[in-house]
Order: structure tokens, then C-alpha cells, then sequence
């Protein structure tokens, strides 16, 4: 393609629209501002999707699962709120535990009918007399019945169970009920510690957007202090915030526009288009200020600075584009959200550059800026980079070839995170919250196995469901306690004991379990549809292995258990149809398989990036030798982003499940910069010593600022108090400085190998 610009009918045609834009460049400056100025409130209304379930493509079956369990029993949205008190058990601990109860009951978004509490399931009221002296006589039974979820081993730790209403009947948002249970627990004497997956999940989607908007300001200021530094020159900072600024509020206005919503996938998306602009500009600054220093007048300095980067500035912006676009074959509608996103930030950078820059630029006075010492170091450096590359071309081919070897072993170590609380710091109050639940009370995540039932129960069906729930209790590895409490309804019916004159025991005694807590049975059962479930609670904080193994371990039974068979249709359809067997479903599972389902097409999106941006730059210089060139550079970084992951035991969590693709939208500025360059100064002629030698010098100048400044910028997710980010933030770090070596070494040597000294046809 750069044969192509520089050939003579296409050259004038862009040296022309330069010189439109210039002539047009304080009327542009003022309508972007003023653009900009309008798009603050259509962007500041952005929302956030916070749904887990939106995770999951549409037909994956832990997700139908989950739904369908759901329709059937009402959905598990527990929040649990627990404490330890000496007098638990004695008649002021537990008219204590009623008390706070009824108080976490009438918080708005709480279903007031249906929480649990150790006092009303020790003594429920309003009781005949046969049932209370029934409870009194088997107090100890009950209290055991209970055990691991109304109170713990050690007599004292008790926990109240709230169950939530469906957030389309809450009359508060979600956000407000869980501010209000957590103020009344702190405000408890003893503190309280409040667990429950809704509240986790909450939890990860306020610590992304709260953080990502407040750690996205101080890393512009960062970003502010070290531009500053690089470039000692106000304008190259306050340029390259506007455009950044300016890019990332069209972006999020024509976001709201097109009712699209940031999820927990494209969170990063300010972050990236940060990248996108930063490393823009500090190129053309980096080149307008060459051009300064050789005495070539302002007008004609922006004018040539525009003529000569705009199409490696347009080629970066479209192929990043294209690269994020790869993620709409993504089953998973946030991802593919996400590629769109960053399609849109990506053009709106290249616009944005094309129509403040000219005028930024010319704004105010500007002398030709001083070479400070720091600068001729960096110079010196850099040639004696290019000079290696010349001399030691074998033996710089064969550390990257090892460094590739040494990060391909580390594929083989990585992991993926399924323990929830790893992606909040050890000091949080859900990290805290969960290890007091989990070593005094019991698992703190609930889940089920559900199977298929009669309409009418009977004792030879109670049976097989007593039968699974045996068998679900010895399912612990012998070393630890995975799954610490199986609920089952024939628990509660075992206890009442039975009607001698009833005509159906099964159901005088479901009448009677009624009185005791109204809700228990149609949480356990659903006659209508013919399903049962067996709700589970198991430790979250365990590693990945063991949660899936456990998953694995409770739906083998489950299918064993009830492996389905043929049950009518209501009367008016003689027809009949198999029952769908038994199956593990639930929140927890979920979350289990999370990355796993973010993970799931993430290889093909890879490839397809990979292929776009090969395509593009194959069509962008002509020539699909240089196509390949480029791509050594730009896989370079990620083969060592993800190989390290492997062998610094970073997991693959939210953060870090699309590094790869992510990254590879990210690592083609350096080498469109540095390859337009060198053609460049082949077409002015160099030789091919020469040409590298001048790319270095200046482009690799360039890359260099950009650099430092990103990785600078994006130190401060380091800061953040969700783990995944500050994983993001490192890793892409790490995949910029990666990209930085392979354009400034690698790449070199390359073009040196597979390019004659013979002068280019653009010459």
C-alpha cells in the first residue's frame, strides 16, 4: 500500500486532503470541541449490564439449566447474614436471632415470607399444641437437622437466610438492598458477615465499574505527568488527553445511541482506547518535532507530519479495528459487544486525530523544541540496538527463538480460576465475609441436583430420593470437606412423624410441614412439571479441579440416581415423552464454568484476528512478504503474555480469559510505524542500513515514549480492588513492551533478511 500512496496520482490526492484539513483546522478544532461537549451527557448515560447469565451464549446448557431451575423453583438468590454469640442456644441468643431477623426481613428487595432464622425453626409459631410439643421433644433432632446452615459446629455461629425478590419486583434496586443488609450487620453487636453469590456477583460488577472509572482518571493524570516528562512540552500532553478524551465520549455516545451496554467483558474499553490514542499521537509529535528541529517552517512541518503518518495512522486504527471484529464470532453477546465497541473507539481515534491535531498543533507559539541529554542517551540507545541487529542477527533470532520455546512450556501451566473470592483482595469484605461462613458455618455457595418426580409423591419414590442423598453425602474427597450440607425434603418429612388414620401419609404429613415454613415444599418440589431438586451448599474458596470435580462427581449421581424415563402427559394427551434424568444446576456452576464459556471461542477469534490483520497488511504495503514480517512482531508479545501467565501461576480469570485477542488488536502500531517508516526512507534512498538506521532514530523514538507512557498509565490498575484488573492491566503492560522489542529487534532483522539493497519501486 505505501507503494501505492507514494506513486504520484495518490500522493497529490492525499497531499491535497492534508492541505484541506490544514485549511479547515480551526473550524474542525471548534465543531469537535463543541461535539464533544455535547456527547458528555448521551455518554454519562452508559450502563452497565450486570447479569452472570449473559456471560453464556444462549444455547450453553449450564445456562438452560440454570433458567430452567429457575421457572421451576423460584431461583436460589440467598444472601446469608451470620455471627457468632456465646449464648446462641439459650432463650435471650435466640429471641436475639428473632429479633434481628424480623429487622433484615423488612428491607426493601427482601422477601419477608420466606426467610429462615434458628429461633423460628428451633420454636415456629403459631403451632397447635401437638406440633410444639412435637419440637420440644426433638429439639436436639431439629437443631441437627439445621446443622451447617441455620447454625454451625460450634454451637454459637448462627446464620439468618434472606431470600430475595425477583429484581422486576424489588421495590429498590439490587445495589440499595445489599447496602442496607450489609450497614444493619456492621451496626450488629457482634458484627455480622453477609455471603451469598447474588451479593458476590454484585460485588465483581461494582468493584469493575467503580474502580474503572476512578483508576481511569489518575492513570490520565499519571499518563499527564510522564508525557510531560517525555516530551517537556504542555501541548504533548494536553493533545494526546484530548484525543483520547474526545474519542472515548464519542465512542460511549453512539454506544447509548445504539442501546448498547458496557458488560464486565468490555470494561477495559476506556483503558484500550487509551492505548490506541496515546501511541497516535506520540508518534505524530514525535515526527512533528523532527521536522521542527530540521528548520522546516510550522505550516509545512503539520502539513508533512500529516502526509507522511496519516496512513500508517490509518492502516493502525483499521487493522486494530479490524482485529476487535474478529470477536463478533463469538457465541457470547457481551464478547461480541466488546469487538464492536472497539471498532467504533478505534475509528473514533483515527477521527479524532485527523481533526484536532492540525489545529492543536498550530495553536499558540511553538519553537522548535531542544534535544535534552535524556533524548541524545535515548538516541545513542537506540542505535546501538539497530547496530546489534546488524552484527548479531543469529544470535538475537535465537534468544526470541528461546524465550517462544521457554513461553510455550508455559501453556502447558496455566490455570483457570474458579475460586470467586480470588478476584478480590485478602482485606475485602466479601474475602473476610466468606472465610468466617466457611470455616464456622459451612459452604457458603448453593446449588442443587434436580430430577425428575411424580405428581403425586409416594414412599418407594421417597425412597430413591433418600438414596441420592446418601450417596451426595459421601461424595468429599477424604482429605476435605467439599459439599457441606445436602437438603433434602424427605429430611424435614423423616422428622414429622407419621398420621395413623391419614389415607395419604405422604401428604398429611406435607400438610403439616406446611405450618411449620409455608415455602419449604415448593422450593423443593414442583408437581406441575414433575421435577424435584436437592439443594447443595459447598465451599466456594476451592480450587478449580476440585469444583469441577465435585460438579462432575454430583451430576454422575444425580443421572445415576434418576436416569429418566417415561411419564405421561396431562389427560387430555395420550402421548408420552422421556423425562430428562437428573442433573446438577446452579449459580455455583455458573461461576464454575465462567471462563471456561469465555474461553470456549476464544482460539477461533484468535485465528480469525490473526488472518484480518495478516489480510490488512498484506493489502496496506502490497506485498504479503511484509504481511508476514509484520505478523512475527506482533505474535511475539502474546507468546510471552501467555506463556508467563503459565509460569508465574497467573490464572485465567475475567481479566485475563481474551488477552490473547485483546492483545493482538493492540501490538500492530509499533510495526506499521516502524515498516512505514523504513519503506519511508527506502523510497527517498537509503540503503537498507541506512533506512533502519533513521527508522530507529525516529519511529523507534516513537515507540519507545508511547511505551513508557502506557505502561506507566497503566501501573495504576495495580491500585484496583478487583484482582482480574490488575492482572489486565500487567499483562497488557507486559504485551506492549513485548510488542516494543519485536518492532525494534526483531522486525529489523527481517526486513534486512528478506529485503535486497536495491532500491524500492517507490523511489
Amino acid at each position: 500500500m505505501w507503494s501505492f500512496l507514494m506513486s504520484s496520482h495518490p500522493r497529490r490526492w492525499l497531499e491535497s486532503l492534508v492541505d484541506r484539513l490544514y485549511n479547515l483546522r480551526w473550524g474542525l478544532l471548534l465543531i469537535s470541541l463543541i461535539l464533544t461537549g455535547v456527547a458528555i451527557f448521551p455518554a454519562s448515560q452508559l450502563t452497565f449490564e450486570q447479569s452472570i447469565e449473559s456471560l453464556y451464549a444462549e444455547d450453553d446448557q449450564h445456562l438452560l439449566d440454570y433458567l430452567e431451575s429457575k421457572s421451576l423453583f423460584g431461583g436460589d438468590e440467598f444472601i446469608f447474614v451470620a455471627y457468632s454469640t456465646p449464648d446462641l442456644l439459650e432463650p435471650e441468643g435466640l429471641l436475639e436471632v428473632r429479633r434481628y431477623a424480623k429487622e433484615l426481613s423488612k428491607i426493601p428487595g427482601v422477601n419477608t415470607e420466606v426467610s429462615q432464622n434458628l429461633a423460628d425453626a428451633l420454636s415456629p409459631p403459631k403451632l397447635n399444641f401437638f406440633l410444639r410439643a412435637l419440637i420440644r421433644r426433638k429439639r436436639d433432632e431439629l437443631t441437627e437437622l439445621f446443622r451447617g446452615v441455620l447454625i454451625g459446629d460450634d454451637n454459637q455461629t448462627t446464620a439468618i437466610v434472606l431470600r430475595l425478590l425477583p429484581e422486576s419486583e424489588s421495590p429498590v434496586s439490587r445495589a440499595k438492598t445489599f447496602q442496607m443488609i450489609r450497614k444493619m450487620a456492621n451496626a450488629h453487636t457482634p458484627v455480622a458477615y453477609v455471603v451469598g453469590e447474588p451479593i458476590q456477583v454484585h460485588d465483581m460488577f461494582r468493584y469493575v465499574e467503580e474502580d474503572g472509572e476512578i483508576l481511569f482518571k489518575v492513570s490520565l493524570g499519571l499518563l499527564a505527568l510522564v508525557l510531560f516528562l517525555l516530551f517537556r512540552r504542555l501541548r504533548w500532553v494536553m493533545l494526546p488527553l484530548l484525543v483520547v478524551i474526545c474519542s472515548i465520549l464519542w465512542t460511549e455516545a453512539l454506544l447509548v445511541l445504539g442501546h448498547f451496554q458496557l458488560s464486565m467483558v468490555s470494561s477495559m474499553l476506556n483503558s484500550l482506547v487509551t492505548i490506541i490514542g496515546i501511541a497516535t499521537v506520540a508518534h505524530v509529535a514525535v515526527h512533528f518535532q523532527e521536522l521542527q528541529r530540521s528548520n522546516i517552517s510550522r505550516p509545512r512541518a503539520i502539513r508533512q507530519t500529516m502526509v507522511e503518518l496519516l496512513p500508517a495512522i490509518f492502516w493502525t486504527c483499521a487493522t486494530t479495528a479490524a482485529g476487535f471484529a474478529s470477536l463478533l464470532s463469538s457465541e457470547i453477546a457481551p464478547v461480541r459487544s466488546f469487538g464492536i465497541m472497539m471498532a467504533i473507539g478505534t475509528m473514533m481515534v483515527l477521527l479524532a486525530a485527523i481533526v484536532l491535531l492540525p489545529g492543536g498543533i498550530s495553536l499558540g507559539h511553538l519553537s522548535a523544541p531542544l534535544k535534552h541529554s535524556s533524548e541524545r542517551g535515548l538516541e545513542r540507545l537506540l542505535k546501538k540496538v539497530c547496530i546489534g541487529t546488524e552484527h548479531y542477527p543469529k544470535t538475537l533470532l535465537g534468544i526470541a527463538s528461546l524465550f517462544v520455546v521457554l513461553a510455550g512450556g508455559g501453556f502447558y501451566r496455566l490455570q483457570i480460576e474458579t475460586d470467586f473470592s480470588k478476584n478480590f483482595r485478602e482485606s475485602s469484605d466479601i474475602v473476610q465475609a466468606l472465610d468466617f461462613v466457611e470455616t464456622r458455618l459451612g459452604g457458603a455457595s448453593t446449588w442443587e441436583v434436580n430430577f425428575p418426580a411424580p405428581s403425586k409423591l409416594d414412599e418407594a419414590f421417597l425412597e430413591r430420593v433418600r438414596a441420592l442423598a446418601e450417596d451426595l453425602k459421601k461424595v468429599n474427597h477424604p482429605d476435605k470437606k467439599q459439599l457441606t450440607k445436602v437438603i433434602s425434603i424427605t429430611d424435614t418429612l423423616d422428622f414429622v412423624p407419621k398420621n395413623p388414620f391419614a389415607s395419604d401419609p405422604v401428604k398429611s404429613k406435607l400438610d403439616q410441614l406446611k405450618k411449620l415454613q409455608p415455602d419449604f415444599e415448593s422450593s423443593l418440589y414442583n408437581p406441575e412439571k414433575g421435577r424435584m431438586r436437592l439443594v447443595l451448599r459447598a465451599l466456594e474458596r476451592q480450587s478449580a479441579e476440585e469444583k469441577l470435580s465435585l460438579i462432575h462427581k454430583v451430576d454422575t449421581l444425580a443421572k445415576k440416581h434418576f436416569p429418566g424415563s417415561e411419564v405421561k402427559q396431562p389427560a387430555n394427551d395420550s402421548k408420552t415423552k422421556p423425562a430428562e434424568s437428573g442433573k446438577a444446576a446452579g449459580i455455583f456452576i455458573l461461576l464454575a464454568y465462567l471462563i471456561d464459556s469465555l474461553l470456549k471461542d476464544q482460539l477461533f477469534s484468535f485465528l480469525l484476528a490473526g488472518a484480518s490483520i495478516l489480510t490488512m497488511m498484506t493489502i496496506a504495503f502490497r506485498s504479503l512478504k511484509i504481511g508476514m514480517i509484520s505478523m512475527v512482531p506482533n505474535l511475539f508479545p502474546i507468546v510471552l503474555v501467555v506463556g508467563a501467565m503459565g509460569w508465574f501461576g497467573l490464572p485465567l480469570n475475567i481479566g485475563t480469559a481474551m488477552i490473547a485477542s485483546v492483545s493482538m488488536g493492540l501490538t500492530t502500531d509499533s510495526s506499521i510505524h516502524f515498516i512505514t517508516g523504513f519503506l519511508r526512507e527506502r523510497s527517498r534512498g537509503a540503503s537498507i542500513t541506512d533506512a533502519l538506521r533513521r527508522t530507529h532514530k525516529s519511529v523507534g523514538r516513537a515507540i519507545i515514549f508511547a511505551t513508557c507512557a502506557l505502561v506507566a498509565g497503566f501501573s495504576v490498575l495495580t491500585l484496583s480492588h478487583f484482582i482480574p484488573l490488575i492482572y489486565f492491566g500487567a499483562l497488557v503492560s507486559v504485551a506492549m513492551i513485548g510488542g516494543m522489542f519485536g518492532s525494534l529487534i526483531l522486525l529489523p532483522i527481517l526486513l534486512r533478511l528478506f529485503y535486497s539493497d536495491h532500491l524500492e519501486s517507490a523511489a
